[in-house]
């Protein structure tokens, strides 16, 4: 089992979806298994996805506890605007299930110190997760 994080339609709130899946997928890359699933959406008609549309996983690097994840620009340049929160929750929290991660690092194009458009959520520093309901 593992469990994904997405936004549900209605209220707009980051809740986790289980799935059951063949353990061979996991344990051949467990960081882009996760990431491909969070790009690929929801199975739940609830739900709806949040990684914005032609994101790219760049590079996956576990560094000690924390995973550095370098997306392509598109990360940032079609997010949409106001789910810039619950997208980076939707990611560390799926991610964070794995006991070997406590915080995840997002990097854009390879560069460190990015944000997202709007300027609100700069990446200079590992996101830990929340569990908060937002």
């Amino acid at each position: 089992m593992i469990t994904l994080y997405f936004k549900e339609k209605e209220t707009g709130k980051i809740t986790p979806e289980a799935r059951k899946i063949d353990a061979n997928l996991l344990a051949k890359d467990p960081y882009l298994y996760l990431l491909t699933e969070l790009i690929n959406g929801p199975k739940n008609e609830r739900l709806e996805r949040l990684i914005p549309d032609g994101t790219k996983v760049n590079k996956i690097e576990l560094k000690g506890s924390v995973l550095w994840i370098d997306f392509s620009k598109e990360f940032v340049q079609n997010a949409k605007a106001g789910d810039e929160e619950k997208i980076i929750k939707s990611i560390v929290n799926t991610l964070t299930e794995l006991n070997e991660i406590s915080s995840v690092k997002i990097l854009i194009e390879g560069e460190e110190g990015k944000g997202f458009l709007n300027g609100d959520i700069n990446f200079n520093s590992p996101f830990e997760r929340v569990d908060q309901v937002f």
